[in-house]
């Protein structure tokens, strides 16, 4: 493939990621084929490809005769978004803190770098995408082609539930967003020092830390359906 289109189809890739993560694409919409093709001037069968790619990291589906459609949101992914959150990142925690390689640390310690600057400017859409992405990493130290999946399909709802309710003008969140800081700061220090059930106890506390924001913001007190608690095993 020539120099020009490989580069057309890596940004490609990596702009539609962004831009569902980010709710630019929202939850539930159609991605158009030939928009996409004429854009970052590539042909169609290269663009079919990034979507079937795309589908196989859970940021679309796939519908046969309607083309792709980026994942939506529904009350039940929500729910399930809810239960298994704990139990991803708790594994993903433990697991990063017993394979993570230096080189990996160094990339988390960047990432973290990035996340601070978002947060002290305020840009909310550099704070979901870092934030994400410093998950990403642990996920990729954690080196399990089983968790893999279920954390990267988790982080693109938590990314997008963010970007819906977080804002960086809302007081009431400053604390939140110190804390969650810090907290990152702790993952690399366990993981650093390999105290696996430490981080897998940090990864809990991290999400209990937003958890209750996102759910009084997706489901009201009025809401009789519970969207789901971190079960016994893991409190």
């Amino acid at each position: 493939m020539p120099g020009d289109a490989k580069r057309n189809k890596s940004n490609c890739l990596e702009d539609l990621r962004r831009r569902i993560l980010t709710e630019k694409l929202e939850p539930g919409s159609y991605l158009d084929e030939t928009e996409i093709a004429e854009s970052y001037g590539m042909s169609r069968p290269p663009v079919r490809e990034l979507l079937r790619q795309l589908a196989g990291e859970g940021y679309v589906v796939l519908h046969e005769n309607r083309g792709a459609q980026v994942v939506p949101m529904n009350h039940k992914t929500l729910r399930n978004f809810f239960i298994a959150a704990p139990m991803v990142y708790a594994a993903i925690g433990r697991l990063a803190a017993q394979n993570a390689t230096p080189p990996q640390i160094m990339r988390l310690k960047d990432t973290q770098l990035l996340f601070r600057a978002a947060i002290r400017d305020g840009d909310t859409e550099q704070r979901a995408l870092t934030n994400e992405r410093f998950h990403s990493i642990m996920g990729e130290m954690a080196d399990n082609e089983f968790l893999m999946p279920s954390l990267k399909r988790l982080l693109i709802d938590h990314t997008r539930i963010g970007m819906t309710f977080y804002s960086p003008r809302n007081a009431d969140l400053a604390a939140q967003r110190a804390t969650a800081v810090q907290q990152h700061d702790q993952f690399i220090q366990l993981i650093d020092a390999g105290d696996a059930e430490g981080c897998a106890e940090l990864s809990i506390a991290h999400w209990e830390l937003s958890r209750a924001q996102i759910e009084s913001f997706v489901a009201p007190a009025t809401f009789f359906v519970p969207l789901g608690r971190v079960p016994d095993s893991l409190g």
